[in-house]
């Protein structure tokens, strides 16, 4: 199909992740605090999202510890900076199997939770987004697999709807996008939907060009859309998803460097992404813009 390049851009800055980078950068944020005031930084350097994960502060082990969510939407909300909030919903669906003769029980790493539990820090928090990975996957490590099934993602994309939160479709491959589009023709999810994609991560969709516009041409015209790859790739994608007609996402949880050898910060992340965006002759909107394009309901603080 033709494609028209996007002339009004938001940024999405995923701030932490819930992969094994913390000891990879002094830039990834660990406690709450870091996360909001990382996340903060990143608004103010022109960042209309923040997509946010919680860590154990000591470990930098991602969590699902309702205080820690709770303690990161407080700070970014009595901050004296505007920012549409996004948090995870990604946790409670990981399964380690055993190995390939003996996959069962389960090995360490495994947190399989259900719905309900999944959904609690969204339900609290009422951030104006959070995350629904739409599909099972295989990751680069050997036994690992992102599980979420057709039941599970009904009933939390439900609970989303009802709670007037926005899904964001993470769609780590074609297939996620057309149970999206179904989740949608049953009620679902409301229309128009909001959609991820995630490109590069092993072993979902790969980053080359073609399948980056197969996963393009997937979406419906009237949905929006952002995309992101991984790594050196992280810029070249903002550029992409731009003349592509979406929306860009950068941040820590998807690339550590801002050049060959030099960490960056979230906020630097996000300064690269606005001058590529502005360099290609599109202008970045704020959150109240994305508000109002997404319909989204702001949050006042508790």
């Amino acid at each position: 199909m033709p494609l028209t390049m996007n002339r009004d851009v938001f940024i999405t800055c995923a701030v932490t992740g819930s992969g094994g980078t913390q000891d990879r950068s002094p830039h990834v944020p660990r406690s709450p605090k870091e996360i909001a005031d990382s996340a903060i930084a990143a608004a103010k350097a022109g960042a209309a999202v923040v997509h946010c994960h919680v860590r154990d502060p000591e470990t930098g082990a991602p969590s699902r510890k309702l205080e820690y969510y709770r303690e990161v939407t407080d700070r970014i909300r009595d901050a004296e900076v505007d920012v549409v909030l996004n948090l995870t919903a990604g946790m409670g669906g990981d399964i380690v199997f055993g190995g390939v003769e003996a996959p069962l029980p389960t090995a360490a790493g495994t947190d399989m939770v259900g719905a309900t539990e999944r959904m609690a820090h969204i339900a609290e928090c009422l951030p104006e987004i959070c995350t629904l990975d739409c599909g099972t996957m295989n990751f680069a490590e050997a036994d690992y697999v992102m599980t979420n099934t057709p039941g599970m993602l009904r009933a939390m994309g439900q609970m989303m709807t009802d709670l007037g939160v926005k899904p964001e479709i993470e769609a780590f491959d074609t297939g996620h996008l057309w149970f999206a589009k179904e989740l949608v023709k049953e009620g679902i999810l409301t229309s128009p939907a909001l959609v991820q994609l995630c490109m590069g991560v092993p072993w979902g969709a790969p980053n080359d060009i073609n399948t980056f516009m197969a996963m393009v041409n997937n979406i419906p015209s009237d949905w929006n859309w952002s995309a992101f790859s991984l790594g050196r790739d992280q810029m070249p994608y903002a550029a992409q998803s731009v003349l592509a007609g979406g929306n860009v996402r950068v941040g820590l949880e998807d690339n550590l460097m801002l050049g060959k050898g030099q960490l960056a910060t979230n906020a630097q992340l996000v300064e690269r992404a606005v001058d590529i965006v502005e360099n290609l002759g599109a202008r970045i909107i704020g959150p109240d813009a994305v508000r109002e394009r997404l319909g989204l309901v702001k949050r006042a603080p508790k």
